[in-house]
This record gives structure tokens, sequence and C-alpha cells, in this order.
């Protein structure tokens, strides 16, 4: 948590020095294209703040009031992120219209492209950075830090074309048409992160995990696995919290059982994110005998028949594999 909160510190000192060199940049040049990257360098600013909160207090342990941790905050900073971007940008969209009518000089736009050049690469690199320390460590903050700093270089290598195409034609009005242009694509960046926080933070299924966890545990299957099912997973931060059913032998005991759901417990947090199991057992009944692998079963009511490979599909049914 200690190289979160430095990397996301860095990012906030960068961005506020990167912000004032694009306001330098807009009061040089006068220029609502400018102005639409100074724009979206007080949202950088904002959302570094408020990631750095959020991981202090995502780092905190779980209490009586929070029993799943406080990890769900990275995904609220990430939808204020969003939401800031959003406002950003329909502010830009605005000033960017009326401009179109009422144009006001521009001057100077070599240097100030020249600026936003070399804000833009900074941030490319930061963004680059962030985004695989979101993933190695992994922090939901980071990663929609660093794409939103990737977003704002995509932005400023626009724009320097822009300026660099206006100075070349000398035709005024492009400067408005180009901003709102790219007030649009900062728009549409601001939905995808707000899309992607919402979905966690009203559960949404991910099933790109669930998926990687039904494959570990189709490659580790044990015969005395008989089915899994009501399969569910969510997301706390960093955290993966599980809970299902298994159906295992029913004339194991208590210690045997216990086993068993430990070996499940062990077997997904070697190759997944940390994980927390809340596993349910089902004893089995003669129904499930045509697709247990179970050998030398003392209770056994019929032969095995039939193989039943567990799949998405089948695992979150709430419903053993024979219902």
């Amino acid at each position: 948590m200690k190289e979160q909160k430095r990397i996301i510190l860095f990012a906030l000192i960068m961005g506020f020095v990167l912000m004032l060199a694009k306001f330098g940049a807009y009061f040089l040049t006068s220029s609502n294209f400018v102005l639409t990257d100074a724009a979206e360098s007080i949202v950088n600013v904002l959302a570094s703040s408020f990631a750095f909160f959020s991981i202090y207090l995502a780092a905190m342990p779980r209490d009586e009031n929070h029993p799943y941790g406080h990890g769900k905050v990275e995904y609220l900073s990430a939808f204020i992120e969003g939401a800031l971007i959003g406002i950003a940008a329909l502010t830009i969209l605005v000033k960017s219209v009326y401009s179109l009518f009422y144009p006001n000089p521009i001057h100077d736009l070599l240097v100030g492209a020249a600026i936003i050049g070399a804000t833009g690469i900074a941030n490319g690199i930061m963004g680059w950075y962030m985004i695989r320390k979101g993933k190695s460590l992994p922090s939901v903050t980071i990663d929609a830090d660093g794409r939103h700093l990737l977003t704002d270089m995509i932005t400023s290598v626009g724009l320097v074309a822009g300026l660099v195409l206006i100075v070349l034609t000398n035709i005024v009005w492009l400067d408005s048409a180009l901003s709102i242009v790219v007030g649009l694509y900062i728009l549409y960046s601001g939905y995808k992160l707000i899309r992607k926080s919402v979905s966690v933070l009203m559960d949404e299924a991910d099933f790109n995990v669930v998926t990687e966890v039904i494959d570990i545990l189709n490659k580790q299957r044990r015969d005395s696995w008989i089915d899994i099912h009501n399969f569910r997973a969510q997301k706390y931060g960093n955290d993966l919290h599980i809970d299902c059913h298994l159906t295992l032998p029913n004339y194991f005991d208590l210690v045997k059982v216990h086993e068993e759901v430990k070996l499940v417990d062990q077997l997904v947090n070697a190759k997944v994110t940390k994980t927390e199991f809340f596993i349910h057992t089902d004893p089995c009944i003669p129904q499930c005998c045509h697709y247990c692998s179970m050998p030398n079963c003392p209770i056994r009511s019929e032969a095995k028949t039939e193989d039943i490979a567990w799949t998405l599909e089948k695992i979150i049914r709430n419903k053993k594999h024979y219902e």
C-alpha cells in the first residue's frame, strides 16, 4: 500500500505542475483548443487527490461496520474521476460552441503546441507506468488514473496536430471545431470510467474472474467434488469474495469435509488474486451417482454414465447438475 500511495502522490505533484504549464499555454494563445487540455488537467489534479485518499482508506482493516473491508472506495474514486471528466468535457463543449459564433483572436499557437506536446509526453510516460503498476499491485485506482493520463496524452497529440493545422491553413474557426471533437472524446472516456465503476459498485458479475476460477477447478478437480453450483463472485477493491455450494459424498465426516473445502480455497488462492471463500457443502444423493467419479463408493446406487464439465452456465445456477 505504501507503493500505491507513493505513485499517486507523485502523479498528483506532476499533475499540478503540468496544469500550470497548460494554463500558461492557454493564456499565451487564447485558444479554446488549448483550453480543452488545460481544463482536463484540473480534473487530473482533483482525481489524483481523491485517489490518494481512497487508497489510504482502502488499506484500513475490516471492522464491524465494514465486514468486507474498505476496498470498494477505490471504485467510488474511479466513479468520481469519471464524473469530473464528464463535467470538464461538457464545459469544453459549451464554450467551444459559443466560440464558433463569437470567435476570439488567437496567437502564438506554435509555442502553445510545443508546451502542450511536452506535457502530453510526460502524461503518456506516467500513464503507461501507472497502468502497469495498477495491474501488478493490483489497484483499480492507479489503473484508472493511468488510463486517464493516457487519454490526456492522446488528446494532447491531437491538439498539437490541430494547432499546427490552424497555423498552416489560417482557418480560425477550426480552433473551436476541433475542441468540440476533443470534448466529445473526453466525454466518452468519462462515461466508460463511470460505467466500469458502477458495474462493480452494483456487484455486477466479473465473468473473466469467474471463468478463470472455473478453469482452475476443472484442471484440479478431485473425484470427491461431485458438483459445484450457486457460484457467485464479488470484488471488494483488491479482494475477491466467492460463495458457492460444493457437493461431497454424504459419508464424509466433518474433518474430511473441512479438508476438501480448504483444498478448494488453497487451489484458487494460489492462482488468482487474494480470494475469500464461503463454501456451503451439500451431501450427495442417489440422483448424483450417474455423474459421480468417486471410486469404491459404498453407497452407489447406479454406475457412472456421464461426465459433466463445469462451465459458467452450469455452476452459477442454484441447482445441482441433475436438476
